[in-house]
């Protein structure tokens, strides 16, 4: 009896998304997984231009235009607010075109909780096509339970990374 309690727990605990991979109080991670119909040398074109596919719903000036990428380790993923201010999303750790690309922040209101974020990006090849997989992982000592946040950050992700794709598909 102890034993079905036991399973019945584990079960409860289980992300409702395939994608979130943990999830904890003290943090997650959360995976995407995208085959993409183009080589990987015209996935990380796109990858490292996130003003082309990024959704301008998730930047803090409502435009990706404002949006700028330096491929290079210490560069900024920023973006350009009104009025001369600026917003710094992520910072490059490890570039090696056109296979790996890691970051380091905490996307939107993420960015105002003590957590640290890693998203890692890989490119492999696969036929004439693609694999892309993102892994973001969070963490932090924060007073909110952030496995209720992943199940949002996942769906997020889930949508630029379908924008990633068909960006990287287009003729």
């Amino acid at each position: 009896m102890r034993f079905v309690w036991l399973l019945g727990l584990l079960l409860a605990t289980v992300p409702a998304q395939a994608d979130v991979t943990v999830a904890a109080p003290g943090g997650f991670t959360v995976k995407e997984v995208v085959h993409v119909t183009a080589a990987p040398a015209r996935v990380w074109a796109m990858l490292i231009a996130p003003s082309r596919w990024w959704d301008s719903e998730h930047t803090w000036s409502g435009s990706a235009a404002n949006l700028t990428f330096e491929a290079r380790a210490g560069g900024c993923w920023c973006e350009t607010l009104e009025n001369g201010g600026s917003a710094q999303h992520m910072t490059v750790e490890f570039v090696d075109p056109p296979k790996t690309l890691r970051l380091r922040g905490a996307l939107g209101p993420l960015g105002a909780l003590a957590v640290v974020g890693v998203m890692g990006i890989t490119l492999e090849a696969e036929g004439e096509g693609s694999i892309v997989t993102l892994s973001y992982q969070v963490g932090g000592a924060v007073p909110v339970d952030l496995s209720a946040i992943a199940p949002d950050v996942d769906q997020v992700l889930s949508a630029q990374t379908a924008r990633l794709k068909e960006v990287a598909e287009a003729p």
